[in-house]
C-alpha cells in the first residue's frame, strides 16, 4: 500500500468514525429535542386543561349565583303577591263575615255555640262572652240557652268566648281567632311550598 493509499484509507476510516460519531450525537440531540418537545407539549396540554376547568368552574359558579339571585327575586315577588292576595282574601272574608253577622242565621249560629258551651260545661259554672257589636243578640242568646251571657270589654270580631273555670277550659270560637288560624295555616303551607 502506498502512502497515498494509506492516507486515503486513514482518511476514510477517520471520516467514517467522525460521521458515525456525528450521526450518534445528532440522533441523541434529536431524541433530547423530542423529549423536551413532548414535555413542553404535555405541560401545555395540562395548563390548557387546568385553564379550561377553571373557566368552566368560574362559569358554573356565575351561573349558580345568577340562578340563586333570580330564585330570590322570584321568591320575593311571589311573597309580595301572596301577601297582597292574602290581604285581599282577608278583606273579602271579613266583609262576608260582616254581611253574615247582619243576618238571622248569625243569631242562630250564636245560639248553637252557646248551647254547645253549656253542654260542655255539664252543669259547672260557665262565663260566656259575646262581642260588643253583638250586644243586641244578648237577650235572645240568654233566653235560648237559659244562661247568662256577658258582653266582652274587648272586640273579637264576632262569635263566642267562654270560660269554664272548674274544668280549666277556655273556649274561643271568635271569628278573629278563626281567621288568624285559617290564615296562619295557609301562610305556613305556602311557606312550605315556596321553600
Amino acid at each position: 500500500m502506498t502512502i497515498d493509499e494509506k492516507l486515503r484509507h486513514f482518511m476514510d476510516v477517520t471520516t467514517q468514525k467522525v460521521n458515525e460519531e456525528n450521526a450518534r450525537q445528532l440522533e441523541e440531540y434529536e431524541k433530547g429535542l423530542e423529549k423536551v418537545y413532548k414535555d413542553y407539549e404535555e405541560t401545555a396540554r395540562r395548563k390548557s386543561e387546568l385553564s379550561l376547568k377553571l373557566k368552566e368552574e368560574s362559569l358554573r359558579k356565575q351561573k349558580n349565583a345568577e340562578l340563586a339571585r333570580q330564585q330570590m327575586e322570584i321568591r320575593e315577588q311571589t311573597g309580595k303577591l301572596l301577601q297582597e292576595l292574602d290581604g285581599k282574601l282577608y278583606s273579602e272574608v271579613k266583609g262576608k263575615l260582616e254581611r253574615y253577622m247582619a243576618t238571622g242565621a248569625y243569631e242562630k249560629y250564636l245560639i248553637e255555640q252557646v248551647r254547645s258551651i253549656v253542654k260542655l260545661a255539664d252543669g259547672d259554672d260557665v262565663v260566656i262572652y259575646i262581642d260588643p257589636e253583638d250586644e243586641g243578640h244578648r237577650a235572645a242568646l240568654s233566653a235560648a240557652a237559659n244562661v247568662a251571657v256577658n258582653v266582652s270589654q274587648y272586640s273579637f270580631g264576632g262569635g263566642v268566648r267562654a270560660v269554664i273555670e272548674k274544668k280549666g277550659i277556655l273556649v274561643d270560637e271568635s271569628f278573629d281567632t278563626k281567621l288568624k288560624e285559617a290564615f296562619a295555616g295557609k301562610e305556613a303551607s305556602l311557606r312550605w311550598k315556596t321553600a
